[in-house]
Protein backbone atom coordinates (compact mmCIF):
# COMPACT_ATOMS: atom_id res chain seq x y z
CA UNK A 1 0.00 0.00 0.00
CA UNK A 2 1.79 3.06 -1.23
CA UNK A 3 0.94 6.47 -2.58
CA UNK A 4 1.53 5.05 -6.06
CA UNK A 5 -1.29 2.59 -5.36
CA UNK A 6 -3.75 5.41 -4.66
CA UNK A 7 -3.28 5.64 -0.90
CA UNK A 8 -2.31 8.77 1.02
CA UNK A 9 -0.99 9.29 4.54
CA UNK A 10 -2.67 11.66 6.99
CA UNK A 11 -0.64 14.74 6.03
CA UNK A 12 -1.25 14.29 2.30
CA UNK A 13 -4.95 13.55 2.85
CA UNK A 14 -5.22 16.78 4.85
CA UNK A 15 -3.68 18.75 1.99
CA UNK A 16 -6.10 17.22 -0.53
CA UNK A 17 -9.11 18.00 1.68
CA UNK A 18 -7.87 21.42 2.81
CA UNK A 19 -8.15 20.60 6.51
CA UNK A 20 -5.69 19.88 9.31
CA UNK A 21 -4.19 16.43 9.87
CA UNK A 22 -6.03 16.27 13.21
CA UNK A 23 -9.33 16.81 11.39
CA UNK A 24 -8.53 13.93 9.05
CA UNK A 25 -7.77 11.70 12.04
CA UNK A 26 -10.98 12.75 13.78
CA UNK A 27 -13.08 12.14 10.66
CA UNK A 28 -11.51 8.70 10.35
CA UNK A 29 -12.26 7.88 13.99
CA UNK A 30 -15.86 9.07 13.52
CA UNK A 31 -16.25 6.95 10.40
CA UNK A 32 -16.70 9.94 8.09
CA UNK A 33 -13.65 8.87 6.07
CA UNK A 34 -12.78 5.21 5.52
CA UNK A 35 -9.38 4.45 7.05
CA UNK A 36 -6.96 1.71 6.16
CA UNK A 37 -3.80 0.68 7.99
CA UNK A 38 -0.41 -0.08 6.51
CA UNK A 39 0.35 -3.74 7.28
CA UNK A 40 3.95 -3.08 8.34
CA UNK A 41 4.04 0.29 10.12
CA UNK A 42 0.33 0.66 10.98
CA UNK A 43 0.14 4.18 9.48
CA UNK A 44 -3.34 5.44 8.71
CA UNK A 45 -3.96 5.45 4.97
CA UNK A 46 -6.76 6.95 2.90
CA UNK A 47 -7.78 6.14 -0.66
CA UNK A 48 -7.31 9.12 -2.95
CA UNK A 49 -10.51 8.34 -4.89
CA UNK A 50 -12.57 8.33 -1.69
CA UNK A 51 -11.05 11.63 -0.58
CA UNK A 52 -11.84 13.22 -3.92
CA UNK A 53 -15.46 12.05 -3.59
CA UNK A 54 -15.65 13.56 -0.09
CA UNK A 55 -14.03 16.76 -1.35
CA UNK A 56 -16.74 17.14 -3.99
CA UNK A 57 -19.39 16.84 -1.26
CA UNK A 58 -17.60 19.46 0.83
CA UNK A 59 -17.36 21.84 -2.12
CA UNK A 60 -21.07 21.41 -2.87
CA UNK A 61 -21.98 22.22 0.73
CA UNK A 62 -19.73 25.30 0.66
CA UNK A 63 -20.93 26.54 -2.73
CA UNK A 64 -22.10 30.15 -2.87
CA UNK A 65 -25.75 30.98 -3.08
CA UNK A 66 -27.44 30.92 -6.45
CA UNK A 67 -27.71 34.33 -8.18
CA UNK A 68 -31.50 34.35 -7.70
CA UNK A 69 -31.13 33.87 -3.97
CA UNK A 70 -28.77 36.84 -3.72
CA UNK A 71 -31.23 39.10 -5.50
CA UNK A 72 -34.00 38.10 -3.11
CA UNK A 73 -31.81 38.85 -0.09
CA UNK A 74 -30.76 42.23 -1.48
CA UNK A 75 -34.34 43.52 -1.65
Amino acid sequence: MLQSEGFLRVKDAAIVLGVSPNTVRAWGAEGKIPEYRHPVNNYRLYKRAELERILKKLEQSRSPETPGARKKRAK
